[in-house]
């Protein structure tokens, strides 16, 4: 088990044993097997799982001030951890093969694919190529109209992903989810429902992606 402790742990401990950190724990005694601390001050944070249990990504929020990204690797002797994207990453998902991640700039305007091993990025999309909301009117200004990505997104399957302009949309009408070619980050199409679908989409990596209801009564899993 994966857990990060954000800080200050105690209050009159000396500064560098007040960090966070990330600790790997056996979850079926609570024994700590290995900490570290994450450099970071978390306004909130979230564990994003790899294939193998011995790797996970954390994607921690600043507030303004950045997304730093951490990985982390136990090899049930040591812990090794990366930071991935100059502090200015939002890790959103692991392709289902757990070979590529998928981010997105802390100001939202690109999306990135980047090598498991190293944390390199192979492919960007810049949310510049998606169009202007359908509703977008004449007196509204180009900047106003440029939609963005939301910090929510990932891998539909391994060629495909998922991700929304839900926030950016907000504004014109329904926000709208997108599909991406994760081969060549090349945007497909935008997804057209059934009914009218308001959340975020978040990807369950096996060809389906959820979403929750308006009124947070009903889970709807879709497929392509």
């Amino acid at each position: 088990m994966w857990a990060h402790v954000h800080g200050p742990l105690e209050h009159d401990a000396p500064d560098h044993d007040r960090g966070e950190e990330w600790l790997v724990i056996d979850a079926a005694v609570g024994t700590v097997l290995a900490r570290t601390q994450t450099r970071t001050a978390a306004a909130g944070s979230a564990h994003v799982p790899h294939p193998d249990p011995g790797q996970m990504g954390l994607t921690i929020g600043e507030g303004q001030d950045g997304s730093p990204l951490r990985w982390g690797k136990w090899d049930s002797h040591a812990l090794i951890v990366h930071s991935f994207g100059d502090e200015d990453r939002v890790l959103l998902g692991v392709s289902p093969s757990g070979d590529r991640l998928l981010t997105v700039t802390h100001d939202q305007d690109v999306l990135a694919l980047h090598l498991v091993a190293d944390g390199s990025v192979v492919a960007e999309l810049n949310a510049d190529v998606l169009p202007p909301h359908r509703a977008f009117g004449e007196e509204t200004t180009d900047d106003e109209a440029q939609a963005f990505f939301d910090y929510e997104g990932g891998f539909v399957d391994e060629n495909t992903l998922v991700v929304g302009t839900v926030e950016s949309d907000e504004e014109f009408g329904t926000g709208r989810h997108w599909l991406v070619d994760a081969v060549h980050m090349q945007l497909i199409d935008q997804i057209t429902y059934p009914f009218e679908v308001s959340d975020l989409p978040r990807a369950l990596g096996d060809g389906t992606w959820y979403t929750v209801s308006h009124l947070d009564h009903a889970l709807h899993i879709w497929a392509l």
